[in-house]
């Protein structure tokens, strides 16, 4: 038993998170509320998402798993107004999620649970480096970053973040000191990383006030922000090695 109602552009923003990355997921749901983690086709970026039973207007649920198609639910609440309410409800009789948007009424066909790829292990990495920043002046910098190459150097050195693009022609450099970031905690970082991954989360993470970036040297990068207040979304990307 499954029965939700939940604002839809929340919802969608948090299903955008995940599907930057994954089509197919599985729900994991249970009275605290739902949590998705999945890991790209090619194994190079992993998402955890965590939607907090506080962030439902209503949620009534017994401990189940049900497998989505991100492309076709997010179709669905396209569909809503701003500030409209979703309606969710399972029909396990039928392996369908009844969507209800306003005056409109869907039925979504599940899959498998056990036909969508296995869960990834999120590693529990202690990253040294960690820098807070407004997730649209970051989304900005990565949006200038492609102009000049299809990967970029994200560090941190003395007091200040920095990003760098380098192409065959042209180069960005980003520096932003400690003054003007959010929050900074120093540390030894300096790591390349493919900007068509972080483009492709930046559509999320360009939302948030704040986004986290924890970081070492020729580590994964971990992206840390919130959708709303209950809804915590977390990326794993996988550094690139640098070519001498």
């Amino acid at each position: 038993m499954f029965k939700a109602v939940i604002n839809a552009e929340t919802l969608r923003d948090a299903m955008e998170a995940v599907s930057s990355l994954v089509d197919e997921v599985k729900f994991s749901i249970t009275e605290k509320g739902l949590e998705i983690k999945a890991v790209d086709p090619a194994n190079v970026a992993m998402v955890s998402l965590k939607i907090g039973a506080d962030a439902f207007e209503y949620f009534k649920t017994t401990p189940l798993e049900i497998g989505v198609d991100l492309v076709r639910l997010n179709d669905v609440l396209s569909m809503a107004d701003r500030g409209e309410n979703v309606q969710l409800e399972l029909d396990e009789e039928n392996h369908k999620l009844r969507i209800g948007v306003g005056s409109l009424s869907y039925t979504l066909s599940l899959i498998d649970p056990t036909a969508i790829r296995k869960e990834p292990r999120i590693p529990d990495l202690d990253l040294p480096a960690h820098v807070t920043l407004p997730g649209g002046e970051l989304r900005r910098a990565i949006k200038a970053a492609e102009k000049v190459s299809d990967h970029v150097i994200l560090g941190v050195s003395d007091d200040e973040f920095y990003m760098e693009a380098k192409g065959d022609i042209d180069s960005l450099r980003l520096k932003i000191p400690s003054t003007e970031l959010l929050g900074l905690k120093p540390g030894e970082a300096r790591s390349l990383f493919s900007l068509d991954y972080l483009e492709d989360m930046s559509k999320s993470l360009g939302k948030a006030q704040e986004v986290t970036l924890e970081m070492g040297i020729d580590y994964p990068l971990r992206v840390n922000f919130k959708v709303g207040q209950a809804i915590e979304v977390n990326y794993l990307l996988a550094p690139r090695i640098e070519q001498e």
